[in-house]
């Protein structure tokens, strides 16, 4: 089912969500069809479950190619319960974001360039993964929600923030 998502200015998106307890069970798999759904639906690169109202530690996120980020390359399809970020590195980089729950708007955010995410799979199965780049980015993105934070709260210079379509006229995406 398609779940509406919340935006920003909503309080249970400040939240930090719950650790999930119990791996299995037909709660938890519901949760992550409409998270596939709603996400396929909004042609989103990652949701996470606070964006829809469920405050536990459950993020996907995944893409081959979108309107959204013509420039990105594919970050495999990965659903992660429980996750934890390593930095590994020094190294940030700044690059444009934007958010289902912050619709019509981008903006610069610094991230970590390289990073370890370890959490467990639907199934209970730990998944561990060093990434760069997009997939680091879109990665630190969806926890971040866990934590109750939005990519306008990291931004470092107000003046790279603003609605898509000014900041982008005629390209595709201008509307997340």
């Amino acid at each position: 089912m398609i779940r509406p998502v919340l935006r920003m200015g909503d309080p249970r998106l400040l939240q930090v969500a719950e650790p999930v307890r119990e791996l299995g069970t037909p709660e938890l798999d519901a949760l992550l069809v409409d998270m596939r759904e709603t996400m396929a639906a909004l042609n989103g690169a990652g949701l996470a479950a606070p964006q829809i109202g469920v405050s536990l530690r459950v993020v996907i996120f995944g893409m081959q190619s979108n309107p959204r980020y013509p420039d990105a390359g594919p970050v495999p399809y990965t659903e992660l319960v429980n996750p934890e970020l390593e930095p590994l590195g020094d190294t940030v980089e700044e690059g444009w974001e934007g958010c289902l729950s912050v619709p019509g708007m981008r903006g610069v955010v610094p991230r970590w360039r390289r990073l370890r995410y370890r959490g467990l799979t639907p199934a209970g199965d730990v998944l561990e993964r060093e990434v760069e780049g997009f997939h680091a980015r879109v990665v630190q993105h969806e926890c971040d929600h866990l934590d109750g934070v939005l990519y306008p709260m990291r931004i470092r210079d107000l003046r790279l923030f603003g609605f898509s379509e000014a900041l982008f006229p005629g390209q595709p995406g201008g509307e997340d």
